[in-house]
């Protein structure tokens, strides 16, 4: 094990970048516990050991051979890895039936049939390393529905085991519409007791539902925005569960996601053509004429505004919006950049679309960090018209690189930008979640861009927002102290910001 003060707070997650990522959450995992391991609360990360696993740049060390799980049999066991990541020690959890796939969750013909029984013995077996590898844990902060049966398993293990006795929990929801809805016949070899099993505990319409579960018996809930904490108890964004939401709003609280600048930041990216700030816009534009270069843009449109759009193709990031608007958006005279993967009818659709308009809308189905940062720099305008946004870290990237966002005014988005015309705009968001209010969103930003006076302020207005991660980090760490986390110092904290800064 590392040569660090043992954990006391121990994050569970299903992704950490840089190992392992398929959105958002990641990004999350990545820079949070480390920004408290800086501000000096003792932390420790659990993750999957997948397949498709990047740890090039930190070795990988076995710490526990067949650390006992007891799921889905009394016999199964787990081998534990460490990693050194900037100081913050990064547990995987390695069986090669559950984790050694080409995709973590899903292929394009839907969800991995065993999820359920992935998730469960991951859950398990993160808290089982804890208890062998005798951390002094104090905090079990888990993440989504992948490793929110946590929190069930840490609740009534609390009763009958000394070592879970002062175990607390937190429970961070990144997107309430994914839940982990699956048989009921696989709570009863899950290891929870049979209580468990009502309207008020892990059972949901006859279904087992994992994230539930760790709304329920979670002490305190988290989401990544305040205004998507307020939403997710009304009927509207609370996805079947903003009754249980409700009950729970007393121990809700949100807390906005923030940047890690030291990867999202234009003046130091190691993927742009040229780098720039605030005070130096040149190398924006050299950065779009390579994005010109490599997308294959009609060299042409280099003195137009090219849009860009980077994000899953399903129905909650609105690319049906942006597809639906396209052929009247072809008569602006801008170019559209898409990068990202999803539902296949939207990528059929999006690549018809392509083809019409060739030199005019480019994409990349899939993902690139490489290209997303590139997209970032080299465009004009960012389009974020999602149907609904727990927090969304796009759109925060977009404003440092001098992209003012077009954004649907919900959750994260209505908390981080500052809408045109009002004071000090970063950006621009339309109230209704369609086509024509979208179109009619891009068309006050392309008002907006012809006047080169007002359209710099508006950028430069957006670089110079912070979203920096100590802000929010020190929220969370006075809610892991209101729940008894113990022996933490924390230095020097900024000052807490509102959520638009």
């Amino acid at each position: 094990m590392l040569d660090t003060e043992p954990p006391r707070l121990v994050f569970i997650a299903s992704e950490v970048y840089p190992f392992s990522k398929s959105g958002g959450l990641a990004d999350v995992m990545g820079i949070l516990p480390l920004t408290l391991h800086r501000m000096g609360v003792p932390t420790a990360v659990m993750t999957p050991l997948y397949g498709r696993l990047s740890t090039a740049s930190y070795p990988l060390r076995l710490v526990y051979e067949d650390c006992p799980v007891g799921y889905p049999w009394p016999t199964t066991t787990a081998d534990i890895y460490e990693a050194d990541y900037k100081g913050v020690p990064v547990y995987f959890i390695s069986r090669g039936e559950y984790f050694d796939r080409r995709h973590y969750y899903c292929t394009a013909k839907g969800d991995y049939f065993d999820n359920c029984e992935r998730f469960i013995f991951f859950c398990r077996a993160a808290l089982s390393a804890m208890e062998h590898l005798k951390f002094p844990v104090r905090v079990v902060h888990v993440h989504d529905w992948h490793a929110a049966l946590a929190a069930a398993f840490v609740y009534y293990w609390r009763k009958g085991n000394p070592f879970w006795s002062r175990v607390r929990t937190v429970m961070t929801i990144h997107n309430l519409a994914f839940q982990g809805r699956f048989s009921n016949r696989l709570f009863w070899d899950s290891g929870l007791p049979h209580e468990a099993w009502n309207m008020d505990g892990v059972e949901y319409y006859d279904s087992f539902n994992l994230l539930k579960a760790g709304i329920v018996y979670a002490d305190l809930i988290t989401t990544v925005s305040p205004t998507y904490a307020r939403e997710i108890v009304t009927a509207k964004f609370g996805c079947g569960l903003e009754g249980v939401l409700a009950q729970r709003k007393r121990d809700l609280v949100g807390v906005l996601n923030g940047v890690d600048y030291t990867v999202w930041d234009p003046s130091r990216d190691k993927f742009l053509e040229q780098t720039y700030d605030a005070g130096n816009m040149a190398g924006k534009q050299a950065c779009k004429n390579k994005l010109i270069q490599i997308m294959g843009i009609d060299p042409a449109l280099r003195n137009r505004p090219v849009l860009g759009f980077i994000g899953r193709l399903r129905g909650q990031k609105g690319i049906d919006l942006l597809l639906d608007i396209m052929d009247r958006l072809m008569k602006e005279q801008v170019a559209v950049v898409v990068l990202g993967e999803g539902k296949p009818a939207h990528e059929a659709r999006l690549l018809d679309l392509v083809e019409k308009y060739p030199g005019r809308l480019c994409a990349h189905v899939g993902y690139t960090e490489e290209l997303a940062h590139q997209i970032q720099a080299g465009s004009d305008i960012f389009l974020m018209p999602s149907r609904y946004e727990p927090c969304g870290l796009t759109q925060l990237y977009s404003l440092r690189y001098g992209t003012p966002p077009v954004a649907t005014d919900v959750g994260g988005l209505s908390d981080t930008i500052v809408s045109h015309p009002n004071p000090g705009a970063t950006g621009f968001t339309f109230a209704e979640s369609s086509p024509e209010s979208f179109l009619a969103g891009i068309r006050q930003a392309l008002a907006v861009w012809r006047n080169k006076m007002a359209w710099n302020a508006l950028c430069a207005n957006g670089m110079r927002a912070d979203f920096s991660w100590e802000q929010s980090a020190r929220i969370y760490t006075q809610l892991y102290r209101s729940l008894g986390l113990d022996d933490t110092v924390v230095q020097h904290a900024p000052a807490a910001r509102s959520s638009k800064s």
